[in-house]
């Protein structure tokens, strides 16, 4: 499975457990960082951490089972950071989000929306 379809199929989970302003950031022409980063916000603390565990649960299971090198944030679950590699994933509260500004700090890397990312995990998975 190619990075962009991780990414894209974690944008869909994400999105089937109702995260916020779900973005991909494409980062394959920056040196040395991940090829993407999906990020997204959860309303409150345990909907961040029913998403980070959906995610992380939902991977580790089915055809091509993956677990992430490193789980971040689960101190005080105003965000939470799951680091596959090539795919980060950042689930956010929405202040947090405000605060770490990612999108903002990623602004001039091409982004892929949510529906984009339903419709090539959906041809993806057949």
């Amino acid at each position: 499975m190619t990075s962009l379809v991780f990414a894209r199929k974690i944008a869909a989970l994400l999105d089937e457990k109702q995260a916020n302003d779900i973005t991909i950031l494409d980062l394959r022409k920056v040196p040395q960082v991940a090829d993407f980063f999906v990020v997204a916000t959860g309303s409150v603390d345990l909907h961040v951490r029913s998403l980070a565990d959906f995610v992380e649960s939902s991977l580790r299971e089915g055809r091509s089972p993956r677990k992430p090198y490193s789980r971040e944030g689960q101190a005080n679950l105003s965000w939470v950071i799951l680091d596959y590699g090539d795919v980060v994933v950042h689930v956010y509260r929405p202040e947090s989000r405000r605060y770490y500004q990612l999108d903002k700090l990623w602004g001039d890397v091409p982004r892929i929306t949510i529906q984009a990312a339903k419709r090539a995990s959906t041809s993806h998975d057949s």
